[in-house]
């Protein structure tokens, strides 16, 4: 089978779709995956020189413009669907599958211009735009939360979690279990490209956390712009920390963490509640629809993590709430395990066997 993955913009698009790649290539020798995205998302830095194939259209972003930018961004609709036509008629799938991203929308258009089948991978509660207008292009839509199914028609919408990269999946859970005398760890990220209110935030609490400085350890993913400085905020107060902009090995520091501090995408989730990790959200406040503050909402209400909202957040609040639970570790305990069982480590799985059946009619 010849599959079209269409996408990506963020890591919360990207990641998922990677999942569903692999287990297509798992599932059938002989399977082919090509990627369809844009030269400015995250899939032009990661993909490339891997397993996947990438190829790029000129699609641009609609939220977040200034009245001319959106006027620019319709006016490269028709260009970007003419690109994906010719990527398609090029590599014949059998099936295209979006997940969400500007890229997205002109290659499912594309598909169902050419009569090919499609579907679509929902990750939030809340829909992004993208995916709301390709529901009416779309032969199933995959949806990661049951209560997302009131957005989409109920005929061919089907709950199957999250996607979840196999890198995530080899987490260990009971790593204190092996290894009780290991330092308590944080894990701090603000997502792919980081996020500058946390790490400020962070860098604040430090002056807070001094009585636990000689047994605490920090793993900090800052984004390229404030490595530099987070780096020395750490090492000036002396406190043990790695900091990364960017961690390739992400499964290592979930499997290495007691608490982690991050935003609230989709994929963040998904990969918590895999790996059953206690966690205090800090959602992105600008995000469409506000979806990351309904995530993190729902897990807060279900016992299975904290949140400090973005608006809220000092260096202060933070420290709060982290020696909080340090110093409680059955509420850190009831977290993680409220948290697993929202886990769908086959969702990727059942995403593809969906997608065969579809084939099969």
């Amino acid at each position: 089978m010849r599959c079209v993955i269409a996408g990506g913009g963020t890591g919360g698009h990207l990641f998922p779709g990677m999942s569903i790649a692999e287990a297509f290539l798992e599932r059938e020798r002989g399977n082919e995956v090509l990627f369809v995205g844009t030269e400015r998302g995250i899939e032009a830095r990661v993909l490339p020189g891997g397993r996947f194939l990438l190829k790029t259209i000129q699609a641009s972003p609609l939220k977040g413009k200034s009245l001319p930018g959106k006027v620019r961004a319709i006016g490269s609709i028709p260009g970007a669907v003419l690109e994906a036509l010719s990527i398609l008629k090029d590599f014949r799938p059998d099936l295209v599958v979006g997940v969400g991203g500007y890229a997205s929308g002109p290659t499912l258009v594309a598909a169902s211009i050419l009569g090919m089948k499609r579907v679509i991978h929902e990750q939030n509660v809340v829909p992004g735009m993208t995916n709301r207008l390709l529901r009416w292009f779309s032969h199933r839509i995959f949806v990661s939360f049951a209560e997302t199914m009131r957005f989409f028609p109920k005929g061919k919408t089907v709950v199957t979690g999250n996607p979840v990269r196999r890198a995530i999946l080899a987490c260990l859970p009971d790593r204190q279990a092996m290894n009780p005398a290991f330092p308590f760890t944080l894990f701090v990220f603000g997502g792919s490209a980081g996020a500058h209110r946390i790490n400020e935030a962070m860098m604040d609490a430090l002056g807070f956390l001094k009585e636990i400085k000689s047994s605490v350890r920090i793993i900090h993913q800052t984004g390229g712009a404030d490595v530099d400085s987070v780096s020395k905020a750490y090492e000036e107060k002396g406190f043990d920390a790695m900091v990364r902009p960017f961690f390739n090995d992400i499964g290592t520091c979930y499997q290495s963490s007691d608490l982690v501090i991050c935003r609230a995408g989709a994929s963040t989730l998904s990969e918590l509640a895999v790996c059953g990790k206690a966690v205090l959200f800090i959602p992105y406040p600008y995000a469409a629809h506000n979806h990351q503050f309904v995530n993190a909402q729902r897990l807060v209400d279900l016992g299975a993590a904290r949140m400090i909202r973005d608006q809220e957040l000092n260096g202060s609040l933070l420290a709060q709430a982290i020696l909080h639970l340090y110093n409680h570790p059955e509420e850190r305990a009831r977290m993680e395990n409220a948290i697993q069982q929202l886990g769908r480590p086959n969702a990727a799985q059942e995403i593809v066997e969906q997608c065969y059946a579809l084939l099969r009619q």
